[in-house]
């Protein structure tokens, strides 16, 4: 059937006129965006199969290339160019939050607000670092590398040379796990206390380092697996062997009071 036989109340552009756009679905929204079907399918039945391939999931969605989007049928190249500029838009739109309201980072959930959800449903990992102020304003952020689907490395030297450039007092990182478990392995915590150490004669202090996945994300500050909606794991989480009793904490104290980087 095509879109112009709906009734106006099955239509997603009129829905969303007469009774606003929250009253239409993911994939509805997704038809206002490619605005054309094929001659097999109109634009709703389109998005919905779209989506469907993705296991319903937006996350997923927004995390595939343009290549795949384009080459999948009915989408073609100028449509995956619009879903993807509006994934992004949405991106950049989250992060803008901090700035604008000249709001300063304080805990482990203020930074995954702040980068996460540019981290959220890739399929390769990628580092970004924000730079901040000593009262934890954020200056700037930016992506420091990217690797495969198991793993990341980053120039310790080029992380110093930006955060000297942006004259910051203070640093976070935060990586992504594309398995789905959050808890930091060796070459995650040899490389934290590898930046640290690089960072501490420049007096600029690393105060935390958030690893990402879909649904959670682990703080090494905090020592702790958070959900999304930013509830704490009862399960505690596995502590690396022959790291001592609170490895993390120490990686991001200051050695000169014992006290965290917060």
């Amino acid at each position: 059937m095509k879109i112009t036989q709906l009734c106006s109340e099955e239509r997603p552009r009129e829905r969303i006129i007469s009774q606003g756009v929250s009253s239409v679905s993911g994939a509805e929204l997704l038809a206002v965006l490619l605005r054309t079907g094929t001659t097999e399918e109109n634009v709703v039945e389109l998005a919905r199969r779209l989506l469907s391939d993705c296991d319903g999931s937006l996350t997923e969605l927004s995390a595939r290339s343009l290549e795949n989007l384009a080459a999948f049928k009915g989408i073609g190249k100028t449509k995956a160019v619009t879903l993807a500029a509006a994934f992004e838009l949405g991106r950049r739109m989250g992060q803008e939050g901090f700035r604008l309201q000249k709001k300063a980072i304080s805990s482990a959930r203020d930074i995954y607000e702040l980068i996460g959800p540019r981290l959220k449903g890739l399929k390769r990992e990628e580092c970004w670092m924000a730079m901040l102020n000593q009262a934890q304003y954020v200056i700037r952020e930016e992506r420091v590398s990217y690797g495969d689907d198991i793993s990341t490395v980053f120039d310790t030297r080029d992380i110093v040379k930006r955060a000297l450039e942006c004259k910051a007092r203070k640093l976070i990182l935060m990586h992504n796990h594309p398995s789905g478990n959050p808890v930091p392995g060796q070459a995650d915590i040899r490389q934290t206390q590898k930046l640290r150490e690089a960072l501490a004669p420049f007096d600029i202090k690393l105060i935390d380092h958030i690893v990402v996945c879909d649904d959670c994300y682990y703080s090494f500050c905090d020592e702790q697996i958070y959900t999304a909606r930013d509830k704490a794991l009862k399960t505690p989480v596995p502590r690396p062997r022959d790291n001592g009793p609170s490895l993390h904490k120490a990686l991001l104290s200051d050695p000169s009071s014992g006290s965290t980087g917060r």
